[in-house]
């Protein structure tokens, strides 16, 4: 990838032009002088000429191949529902673009380790959106947890919970598109910094059980109303992944889950805490109620 020095600005497009695509993406590449938003596709036209005309002079586009081809960016940003996450970050880069792409990386691990393969085979770079890993407070907990200064971490555990904080837009409530609920919208997050400050221990075992019991009943939580006709993932998921090492990592996420404590209910909210023979430490990263 070019230098951040240099005098021609990364030019970049977007694939999705969904509200991640404007509140992250968009609006950030907007602060840089060195990157240039170029191009926005995305299959619902006027989705993408709002989000082009919000943030400056961009093409706009309905077709991802079609926008590759003509525009030639140097990066995208795939936003797109997870269920194409695969197969426009593969297009993107097999059209010689380095890809940001949205998380999850994909629907299955064999799409995702394809992905990575082709990343590598054609020198782009594919990076994902697990931002909570480069928070200070993540990074000094993991040069910490390196350096031995906690000893030896045994039990973890990892929780995004919202109390009453289903998704009322977007695809949130569609498994076909999403691909699941909480686990890999908020939790995915907390379970990529825990792992990322653990250093990525082996994985042993993996056991969870999935909840579905207030999704589909009518409903409307403090992030809009959802149809319980439709709604097709878990409201609630609870598991224990076990390392080779010896340790475990428990595991909490939910949209919906009867619990007391109003104020879990955030849109990024990660609480990890490990424990050793001697100490325990709780990270409380900063969070922002919606």
């Amino acid at each position: 990838m070019k230098s951040a020095m240099t005098s021609s600005p990364l030019r970049v497009a977007i694939i999705g032009a969904g509200q991640v695509a404007d509140k992250v993406h968009a609006s950030y590449y907007c602060t840089r002088n060195d990157l240039e938003l170029v191009a926005v596709c995305d299959s619902r036209l006027s989705q993408a000429q709002a989000l082009a005309e919000k943030y400056g002079n961009a093409s706009v586009w309905d077709d991802p191949q079609a926008m590759l081809l003509a525009v030639k960016p140097d990066v995208v940003s795939v936003c797109s529902p997870n269920r194409f996450h695969y197969e426009h970050t593969l297009m993107a880069l097999e059209a010689g673009c380095h890809v940001m792409c949205e998380k999850p990386p994909a629907m299955t691990p064999e799409q995702a380790r394809e992905m990575c393969d082709t990343a590598r085979k054609l020198g782009k770079v594919l990076a994902y959106d697990f931002h909570h890993r480069f928070a200070l407070d993540t990074q000094q907990l993991r040069e910490q947890v390196t350096n031995g200064v906690l000893g030896e971490i045994y039990v973890t555990t990892a929780r995004a919970l919202r109390r009453c904080g289903v998704p009322g837009w977007g695809v949130f409530t569609n498994k076909e598109l999403q691909g699941g609920g909480p686990l890999i919208d908020i939790g995915i997050h907390m379970l990529d910094a825990a792992m990322y400050v653990l250093g990525f221990p082996a994985v042993k075992s993996v056991n969870a059980h999935s909840f579905q019991k207030i999704g589909t009943q009518k409903s409307c939580g403090q992030f809009g109303e959802w149809d319980p006709a439709t709604y097709s993932v878990e409201d609630s998921l609870f598991g224990t992944i076990e390392f080779h090492n010896g340790g475990i990592l428990w595991l909490e996420t939910s949209f919906a889950l009867n619990i007391r404590e109003q104020s879990i209910m955030t849109s990024a909210f990660v609480v990890i805490s490990w424990c050793d023979a001697v100490s325990s430490t709780y990270l409380h990263p900063i969070t922002t109620v919606n």
